[in-house]
C-alpha cells in the first residue's frame, strides 16, 4: 500500500509540474508588459498549486477574455 502511495504522489508531482509550464509558457507568450510577466511566473514558480490555480482563474488570457 505504501508503494501506490508514492507512485500516485509521483504521478500527481507530474502533473503540477505540467501544469505549471504550460503556465509559464503562457505567461512568457502573452502580450502583457514584462513586469506583468515577471509577476505571474513568480507566483506560479514559488506557489505551484495555488499559483496555477490563480493564474488559471485571473491570469493575462482571462483577463483578455473578459474584455
Amino acid at each position: 500500500m505504501g508503494s501506490n502511495m508514492m507512485h500516485l504522489n509521483g504521478v500527481w508531482g507530474l502533473v503540477i509540474l505540467a501544469l505549471d509550464l504550460w503556465a509559464l509558457v503562457s505567461i512568457v507568450t502573452s502580450g502583457r508588459s514584462t513586469g506583468s510577466k515577471v509577476l505571474w511566473a513568480l507566483l506560479v514558480i514559488l506557489l505551484p498549486v495555488l499559483g496555477f490555480l490563480v493564474w488559471l482563474v485571473a491570469g493575462p488570457r482571462a483577463a483578455s477574455r473578459n474584455a
